[in-house]
């Protein structure tokens, strides 16, 4: 199946894994999928259907038991085993993922050594299931707090990080006892189906993990609708997260949504300038712009903002763009939409007067004449009310606000509903033992560019999420808890 995958051009129906084995769609539609480098499809898979949703969870189903029955250890070290057979095979993990999202092939590697990460931390955490024994009120008597499998966990993944999202959720669900059925974006279905061939290969039991392919208001609906569904856990937009909320709530489903960001980066005046457009540039181009705690907005303080605008457009202004398999900083956008997308909201504020410091936008011609490319864009803006402080634009374009305080930028900052990260460079001890009191959002990064590390804990805070990923608040977060009040008089 990999080989099939990895040739670049090629066409093929894949199957979806369920139950332990490849089969075939109640449907015969297929969905294509398109390299967005080239606009070559490179394979098409089933476009599934109600039926497929309910094939899946009913494997999965019938397998949790058996699998939470298992010593977590155990359980633990067959997700160890997988993250090893990830690791062998990184470099065609890589391929596929560049393949079919677009993302730099350096940066794809990236994404499979975070596969790698997730799954072993996970698998780590095999010995720390833990729960209480809690003093009771009456003699003879004790209260146990344990903690449980959901059953069967719903893994619904965006197209920006389609292997890395996956395992996010896989990896920790699966070693806290629950079976697992994942529902990939339909743009990026193949590294989902690649991890599952892996899976088989290393010996997970039989419908532990399943993998349906298909679109979101169709499987995905079925899915989070379903009776046998314990746990819902998406990654993606903040409007399909509403979607997913509403679909669960009949059944008053248990829903994880990590959403959208609209982050800001404030730069004070005692900043280090060089060091803030640096983690600026990485903070908003990696992944052309598609990362849901990218830079969105700068706020930069009067004082400093000539000499870090002048830096950061050189800077942007230099960066490469084109063949994500070679050696360039950006790749395509994910799909002709989304590249126009980002044209609209950029077109937007251009009308409602903001500056534009380096023109970017759509590239149609010569290399760039196939694909969807959209070159780095930085813009300057008067109001925070401009479109493109307001919507998430996920991709690379980016505008700043000048400010004449620390209270300024952090009032503009918090003005939205998204609170997911927030960036702060400042040498003020003050006001960085202020930021997490006044920054109303999930997660901040104090003088650094972007990166979660797995012991951390990913969160966003309003419409950018419920729940979160990672650590030990994330792991926690696939174990339901248990009151039992045992008298023994």
């Amino acid at each position: 199946m990999l080989d099939l995958l990895l040739q670049q051009g090629a066409t093929t129906a894949a199957s979806m894994y369920v139950g332990g084995d490849w089969v075939a769609s109640d449907s015969r539609a297929l969905i294509e999928v398109e390299n967005p480098a080239t606009e070559e499809i490179i394979a098409s898979v089933p476009d599934g259907t109600a039926e497929d949703a309910r094939m899946a969870l009913e494997a999965a189903h019938r397998a949790q038991p058996a699998w939470a029955a298992l010593p977590a250890i155990a359980r633990g070290r067959l997700v160890a085993k997988l993250a090893g057979a990830v690791s062998a095979q990184a470099e065609d993990l890589a391929r596929i993922v560049t393949l079919e999202q677009g993302k730099p092939l350096a940066q794809a590697r990236g994404e499979i050594g975070a596969v790698v990460t997730f799954l072993t931390y996970a698998a780590e955490s095999a010995r720390r299931i833990e729960g209480d024994i809690v003093a009771a009120d009456n003699p003879d008597e004790e209260i146990q707090i344990r903690r449980h499998p959901y059953g069967v966990v719903v893994g619904l993944t965006a197209w920006n990080y389609p292997a890395a999202l996956a395992a996010r959720k896989l990896g920790p669900a699966l070693v806290a006892g629950n079976s697992f059925v994942l529902l990939a974006h339909e743009i990026t279905p193949l590294s989902g189906l690649a991890l599952a061939r892996l899976a088989h290969q290393v010996g997970l039991p039989a419908g532990v993990f399943n993998v349906v392919t298909g679109r979101g208001p169709v499987v995905g609906q079925a899915m989070v609708e379903s009776p046998l569904s314990g746990l819902v856990t998406m990654t993606g937009s903040t409007r399909a997260g509403r979607e997913i909320y509403r679909a669960g709530a009949e059944g008053l489903k248990v829903i994880r949504l990590e959403l959208g960001g609209k982050a800001p980066f404030i730069v004070m005046q005692d900043a280090d300038i060089d060091a803030a457009v640096a983690a600026a540039v990485t903070a908003r181009f990696t992944n052309c712009g598609q990362i849901c705690t990218c830079n969105e907005r700068m706020y930069l303080h009067r004082d400093i903002a000539d000499a870090f605008l002048e830096k950061f457009v050189a800077a942007a202004r230099a960066l490469t763009i084109g063949d994500p398999l070679g050696a360039v900083d950006l790749g395509p956008k994910v799909s002709g939409a989304e590249r126009d997308k980002v044209a609209r909201i950029v077109a937007r504020a251009r009308a409602a007067g903001a500056e534009v410091l380096l023109e970017g936008g759509p590239l149609t011609d010569g290399r760039h004449a196939r694909g969807h490319w959209y070159a780095p864009t930085v813009l300057e803006v008067s109001d925070n009310a401009s479109p493109v402080l307001r919507e998430e634009v996920f991709g690379p374009a980016v505008a700043a606000l000048r400010v004449d305080s620390f209270e300024a930028a952090v009032a503009h900052a918090n003005d939205t509903s998204y609170g997911l990260s927030a960036y702060l460079f400042t040498r003020n001890a003050r006001d960085l033992a202020r930021a997490p009191r006044l920054l109303k959002f999930g997660e901040l990064y104090l003088n650094r560019s972007n990166g979660e590390a797995v012991q951390g804990f990913h969160t966003g805070w309003g419409h950018s999420g419920l729940g979160g990923e990672d650590g030990k608040y994330g792991f926690d977060g696939y174990l339901r808890k248990q009151t039992t009040y045992l008298n023994w008089g």
